[in-house]
């Protein structure tokens, strides 16, 4: 198979791979669909605003998994070809690249999806488990410290620089990196905005909501 198989494989894969969303398994088990609600996003952070705590987990767990199935999947493939290391590397980041445009433009859902974060996490996890867990270790401290999730995402997004600096000699993935670290600012606009007025939703204030809805 020549290489532009290989890359056209990896994007159309990944990207449907990308398109199996945590919030849907959440609206069929709550009927609720968090992209009416909150925030409007498919993404778990929304889904933890509306509905709490457990669908939050369950949605960044599918979430998370989808990213770390579609990489483990094509690292396991890749292991049986004659691709050098370099080109071996970029596969895997446009895999990552395609999982995360498929969460955040599922064709399903009209193209409107999350935000990518948590597919993020699952793509750094197997490409390097060490610094993908320094970096969602980052982005829970960052964001209790600062109380506010934006400013965790941005220092996961730290990390996944020096992953793809640190991987390979390619400057491939970093470009890559930095087109879905682009992505990211543009997928959060509205956040660094709410930010900036001081509107944005608080880590603190998510917990505080549902522990009263729970003692009424």
């Amino acid at each position: 198979m020549n290489l532009a198989l290989w890359v056209l494989g990896v994007l159309l894969s990944g990207y449907l791979i990308g398109c199996l969303h945590g919030s849907y398994v959440a609206q069929r088990l709550s009927g609720v669909n968090v992209k009416e609600q909150g925030i409007k996003n498919a993404g778990a952070s929304n889904a933890t605003i509306v509905l709490g705590k457990k669908y939050g987990a369950l949605v960044a767990f599918i979430d998370i998994g989808k990213g770390i199935l579609a990489i483990g999947l094509l690292r396991l493939i890749l292991g049986s070809t004659a691709l050098s290391f370099d080109v071996q590397w970029i596969l895997l980041f446009l895999m990552g690249a395609s999982v995360v445009i498929g969460h955040n433009y599922p064709f399903w859902m009209g193209f409107d999806g999350g935000k990518g974060t948590a597919s993020v996490i699952g793509v750094m996890l197997v490409l390097d488990w060490r610094i993908g867990l320094a970096g969602l270790l980052l982005l829970i401290v960052i964001s209790l410290v600062t109380d506010y999730l934006l400013i965790g995402v941005l220092f996961l997004y730290i990390t996944f620089f020096i992953l793809a600096l640190w991987v390979t000699d390619s400057t491939m993935p970093l470009v890559i990196t930095s087109a879905l670290f682009l992505l990211a600012l543009w997928k959060h606009r509205e956040n660094i905005l709410r930010l900036k007025t001081r509107t944005e939703p608080r880590v603190s204030s998510v917990f505080k909501k549902k522990k009263a809805v729970s003692t009424q």
